[in-house]
């Protein structure tokens, strides 16, 4: 892909952006932007950092400020928005706005990236033709035995055995996101960009980041009703992406091996299914249970 290396001011321009929207996100933005800072970076050009801070309450801007020397000390632009205005999809489209490179990360705040991944999603994003990509997801270590017993089960659903899922990382390069424009406001952000791709379009780096469950039963019940409305609002209001729903079937026999290997996980796994059908009700939106 033919890039633009310099800037007005005869500055490197990033060939990649990284876009971190976190709200009230103090106690772990600081790490975030550290495994970020450690990446191995060899491609010429920089990249760089943008941190949108989206109706946060406490001290997420100032903590990501305060990284910005060290940032510049390895030839990265780390930038900060402060918005008052809350909602992750406003963030999203506040951080493309300003961002300048052609290939875009998108970055939970309590997401922990391997020290490759920004390198390799930059080398299977840099074609013309359109694509997706992210790394290979890792489980955070849950500290609750609820979530503990759910992430025994949830790891070997079909929708983290099959594919990219891209939960908490994805990326595109600039062909790709011409696939949308502004971020439509939907629950399931990454779901909505996952489909916006054929599943020959999306390609899964080696790569690792480590990705947390929510702790704790009610948290989970929560975040798997925000889930499941996220996908029922595509179904609704977006129904053309669902032809690239690769997802395999999840099929009885399967259900019953797991049944009988981990019968504790798969009750609490099925146990959580089980109250967001029987409590019913609207996801409010955006949970996240910390």
């Amino acid at each position: 892909m033919p890039l633009n290396t310099r800037g007005p001011k005869s500055e490197p321009m990033p060939v990649l952006s990284v876009l971190i929207p976190a709200s009230n996100e103090e106690a772990l933005i600081g790490h975030c932007l550290e495994c970020v800072l450690q990446s191995r970076w060899d491609h010429g050009a920089p990249f760089e950092t943008i941190v949108i801070s989206n109706g946060s309450r406490d001290r997420t801007a100032q903590i990501a400020l305060a990284m910005r020397d060290r940032f510049a000390e390895k030839g990265l632009d780390l930038k900060v928005l402060d918005r008052e205005q809350g909602g992750k999809l406003g963030a999203l489209n506040a951080g493309d706005h300003v961002a300048r490179a052609p290939i875009r990360v998108y970055l939970d705040a309590d997401v922990e990236v391997s020290d490759g991944l920004i390198g390799q999603l930059y080398e299977a994003l840099d074609t013309a033709e359109p694509c997706y990509a992210s790394g290979t997801l890792v489980l955070a270590n849950p500290q609750s035995w609820a979530t503990r017993a759910y992430s025994r089960i949830y790891s070997k659903v079909p929708f983290m055995t099959h594919g990219v899922p891209g939960a908490g990382v994805f990326a595109v390069n600039a062909a790709g996101r011409m696939r949308w424009d502004t971020f439509p406001d939907i629950i399931s952000d990454d779901t909505y960009v996952r489909l916006s791709f054929r599943p020959e379009e999306r390609i899964g780096v080696p790569a690792t980041y480590t990705w947390p469950l929510v702790e704790g039963w009610n948290n989970l019940v929560r975040v798997r009703r925000r889930q499941n409305a996220g996908v029922d609002e595509i179904r609704e209001h977006h129904p053309d992406l669902l032809h690239n729903d690769d997802k395999p079937a999840f099929p009885i026999r399967e259900k019953l091996r797991l049944a009988l290997q981990d019968p504790i996980g798969f009750a609490v796994y099925s146990g959580v299914s089980l109250a967001v059908r029987v409590t019913g009700g609207k996801s409010s939106g955006w949970s996240r249970g910390r």
